[in-house]
């Protein structure tokens, strides 16, 4: 899962971004709003957690930009304006939560991963796929009641098929999920995760649309 951070008191990006990581999603950082506003027209994101009082754009015009075009990203406001009023602008702005500043890393991973389950349309806190279960939170992966190891990317991987279950993902949309700015992806590094999974979790699990990239199989 790939998160955009708009954040521009750097101590506290640079903690969010290292606390979002060692949750294994690929994290873009960027400090004020007009590099935001290019991020978000440039890259696609699964979701942005979002600082209100930004350099050179505010945040809320950034968000109001956002749902101009009719992009349904979740976005998570982060922010040190506590006010009824304010809380109000935000999610009247299409804010999906909002969180005030100081907060504890482990609710901002909470909210992103009720973010994310809804915006998958999964009300429930495990996304089941026949006799597979994924659980976000625990970062475990069960198929017939038995665990199976996964590799960090592994799970983010199979994460983001089902979260997709019904579309077809390019290698570029998978590749766009997994990496953040500056991380190296080799030529074939989609194709190996992909053929690990089949390896353990099944052959068909997994289904290559030629021409236009995979598809999670039919649940089992």
């Amino acid at each position: 899962m790939r998160i955009l951070l708009v954040e521009d008191d750097a101590l506290l990006g640079d903690g969010i971004r290292a606390g979002l990581r060692l949750a294994d999603y690929a994290v873009d950082w960027v400090s004020d709003g007009d590099q935001a506003q290019r991020a978000l027209l440039d890259h696609a994101y699964d979701a942005c957690v979002l600082d209100l009082g930004l350099p050179k754009r505010d945040g809320l015009a950034v968000l109001r930009e956002l749902r101009q075009r009719g992009s349904h990203l979740p976005v998570l406001i982060l922010t040190a304006r506590d006010s009824s009023s304010d809380k109000i602008a935000g999610l009247d702005s299409g804010a999906d939560d909002y969180l005030v500043k100081p907060f504890d890393l482990a609710e901002l991973q909470a909210r992103l991963r009720a973010l994310l389950r809804r915006a998958g349309g999964s009300a429930t806190p495990t996304i089941v796929h026949g006799e597979l279960v994924l659980d976000p939170a625990a970062r475990k992966v069960t198929l017939g009641g038995q665990p199976v190891s996964l590799s960090a990317r592994e799970f983010a991987v199979l994460q983001d098929f089902l979260t997709h279950r019904n579309q077809i993902r390019s290698r570029a949309q998978l590749e766009e999920s997994l990496y953040a700015w500056g991380e190296e992806t080799g030529s074939n590094t989609v194709e190996v995760y992909i053929h690990h999974l089949r390896k353990k979790l099944g052959p068909d699990f997994i289904r290559t649309v030629r021409g236009f990239g995979y598809q999670l199989g039919d649940a089992r």
